[in-house]
C-alpha cells in the first residue's frame, strides 16, 4: 500500500490547538447553512419550468451518487483540512494546493462579489432605502462581510451558534413562504402551467446546470472542519445523508413555488425569491408590507449565515494547507492557541470578500447582472475545485482499500468509480459554461444573445472571468513557491496506520 505524504511538523503541531466542539447535530446544521444557496432560487427560477425538470434529474444523477462518494470518504479519513488532505494523499500537495485554493477563494468572492449585493438589495427594497453606489451602500456591505469573517474568528463552540440560527431560520422561512404560496394559490390560481412548460431543452440545460451544481455541492465541506468533530467517522456519512435530502426539497419546492405565482418576465437573480414572496404575501392584506419587512430582515441574517459557515469550513481547509506547505509557508498555517480559529486565514478572507466587492461595485450594469455576472465567477471557481477533488475521493477507495470505512457504498470498485465519472462530466460540463457561456451554445447552433442574458458586453465578462482566475492562478504558484521551507520540515517518521481516525496527512 503506498504511503501518504508526510506531514510537516507546522502542521502537527497546529492541530494540537484544535476544539473538538462539533456533535452531529451541529454538523448538519452547519452543513446546511453553507449549502443550501437561497440567493440562487431567483436565478435558477429564471429559466422557466424545466428549471424544476433539471433539478429533479440533477438531484437523481448528480447529487445521489456525488453524496455516496463523499459520505464514504468523509466517514473514512477524519482529518483537519477535508479536501486539502484528501486531494493530498490521492493526488499528492501540488494538486492539493490547487483544489483547496480554488474551493477556499469561492467563499470571500461570493460573499463579497454576490452575497452582500443581495442582502442590500433586499433590504433596500423592503425595510429601508439604500442608495446604491452611496457611502450607506458601501458600509452595509462592508460591515456584512465583517461579520462573516468574525463569527469564523471567534471559537468554533460559540461561533457555531450564527450558521446554526441561520440554518434553521433558512429551513423555517421557505418551509412558511410554500404554505403561504399554497394559500395563495387557492384563493387567486397559479399560473397556468402544463407539462409543456415543464420540458427540458437544450438551451435550458446549459444556461441551469452551472447554477444547480453550485447549489447541490458542499455537503463534504464540513470534514474541513473534521478535527474540531465529536465523532467524525459515524456523524459525517449521517450528516451528508440528511442534508443532502434537505438540500433537494429545500431547492425542488421553492422553486415551484417562484414558478407558481410569479411571471417568467418578472423573475430576476437578485429579486426573483422576494418578487414571489412580495406576491404572495398579499393574503395578509394590510398586515402583508411589515410581514415582507421581517422576511426581508430574516433572509438578510440567512445570508450572513450563510457567508459564515464557508467562512468557518473554508477558512479551516486553507489554513490547514498553509500549515502543510501548500499556501504560503507558515503565515498563514496557524490557529489561534487559545480560540482554535485560523485568524490570519480568516482577515485574509475578508480582504479578499472587501477587495471583490470594491470590485464589482466598479463593473458597469444593473444590479441584477452584476450579481449574476460574479455569481458566475464564484461558480466556476468551485466547481473547477471539483475536477480534482472528485477523482481524489474515487481514487481513495483503491489507493487505501485497508482503511475503516464507517460507511461504504455497497457497490464495487468499478461501479463506485462509474459514479465518480458521471459526477465528474456533470462538473466539467458546468465548469466549460460557467466560464465561457454561450460557446457551446453556439456550437449546437442555438441562438445567444450574450449581452441580453448577462446585462455586460461579453468582452467585459471574459476579461473579469479570465482576469479573476489568472489571478487566482498566480497567487497558488507564489504561494506554493513560498511554502518550500515549510515543506522541508516535513516530518521523517512514518505516518499512522489509516484507520479513518488518526492525523494522517495533516
Amino acid at each position: 500500500m503506498d504511503q501518504p505524504i508526510s506531514s510537516t511538523s507546522l502542521a502537527r503541531e497546529q492541530s494540537k490547538h484544535l476544539q473538538k466542539s462539533l456533535g452531529r447535530f451541529d454538523i448538519l446544521l452547519l452543513v446546511v447553512a453553507a449549502v443550501i444557496s437561497v440567493e440562487v432560487l431567483g436565478q435558477v427560477s429564471g429559466f422557466g419550468g424545466e428549471t424544476f425538470t433539471w433539478t429533479l434529474i440533477l438531484a437523481v444523477t448528480f447529487m445521489v451518487p456525488y453524496g455516496l462518494i463523499f459520505a464514504e470518504t468523509g466517514g473514512a479519513f477524519t482529518e483537519e483540512g477535508g479536501v486539502y488532505v484528501w486531494t493530498k494523499m490521492a493526488f499528492g500537495r501540488v494538486v492539493a494546493a490547487i483544489t483547496s485554493l480554488f474551493t477556499w477563494v469561492t467563499q470571500p468572492v461570493w460573499v463579497g462579489g454576490a452575497m452582500a449585493f443581495v442582502a442590500v438589495e433586499t433590504w433596500s427594497e423592503y425595510v429601508g432605502h439604500v442608495e446604491a453606489g452611496s457611502p450607506g451602500d458601501y458600509l452595509f456591505k462592508l460591515v456584512f462581510i465583517w461579520i462573516t469573517v468574525t463569527s469564523a474568528i471567534i471559537s468554533l463552540k460559540h461561533g457555531k451558534w450564527l450558521p446554526s440560527l441561520g440554518a434553521i431560520l433558512k429551513v423555517v422561512f421557505l418551509t412558511f413562504f410554500i404554505i403561504v404560496t399554497l394559500v395563495y394559490g387557492l384563493q387567486h390560481g397559479f399560473n397556468g402551467l402544463d407539462l409543456g412548460f415543464f420540458s427540458p431543452t437544450l438551451a435550458g440545460f446549459l444556461g441551469v446546470t452551472p447554477l444547480l451544481l453550485f447549489s447541490f455541492l458542499g455537503f463534504e465541506s464540513g470534514n474541513s472542519a473534521a478535527g474540531e468533530m465529536k465523532n467524525p467517522a459515524k456523524d459525517v456519512p449521517i450528516s451528508v445523508a440528511r442534508s443532502s435530502m434537505i438540500a433537494a426539497a429545500s431547492y425542488l419546492l421553492p422553486i415551484l413555488a417562484i414558478l407558481l405565482v410569479v411571471p417568467l418576465d418578472q423573475i430576476t437573480g437578485i429579486g426573483g425569491l422576494f418578487g414571489a414572496v412580495a406576491t404572495v404575501y398579499t393574503v395578509f392584506g394590510p398586515a402583508g408590507e411589515a410581514m415582507l419587512a421581517v422576511s426581508a430582515v430574516i433572509f438578510c441574517f440567512v445570508l450572513v449565515s450563510q457567508g459564515a459557515a464557508w467562512m468557518i469550513i473554508s477558512d479551516r481547509m486553507q489554513a490547514m494547507a498553509a500549515a502543510d506547505g501548500s499556501f504560503f509557508g507558515g503565515f498563514f498555517g496557524r490557529f489561534h492557541p487559545k480560540l482554535g480559529t485560523p485568524i490570519r486565514v480568516n482577515t485574509l478572507s475578508g480582504v479578499v470578500a472587501t477587495l471583490f466587492m470594491l470590485a464589482a461595485m466598479q463593473l458597469s450594469g444593473t444590479s441584477s447582472a452584476l450579481f449574476g455576472v460574479v455569481l458566475t465567477i464564484a461558480i466556476s471557481t468551485f466547481l473547477l475545485s471539483y475536477l480534482l477533488a472528485i477523482p481524489a475521493a474515487v481514487r481513495l477507495r483503491s489507493k487505501y482499500p485497508d482503511t475503516v470505512r464507517p460507511f461504504r457504498v455497497p457497490v464495487s470498485d468499478s461501479v463506485f468509480r462509474l459514479f465518480g465519472a458521471v459526477c465528474f462530466l456533470w462538473i466539467l460540463i458546468g465548469s466549460w459554461v460557467a466560464v465561457f457561456p454561450g460557446t457551446l451554445d453556439a456550437l449546437f447552433g442555438l441562438e445567444y444573445d450574450f449581452e441580453a442574458v448577462w446585462g455586460v458586453p461579453q468582452l467585459t465578462f471574459e476579461a473579469f472571468a479570465l482576469g479573476t482566475l489568472g489571478c487566482i492562478l498566480a497567487l497558488g504558484i507564489v504561494g506554493y513557491i513560498r511554502g518550500k521551507k515549510v515543506r522541508d520540515a516535513a516530518g521523517q517518521g512514518t505516518a499512522a496506520p489509516l484507520d479513518g481516525r488518526t492525523t494522517l496527512g495533516v
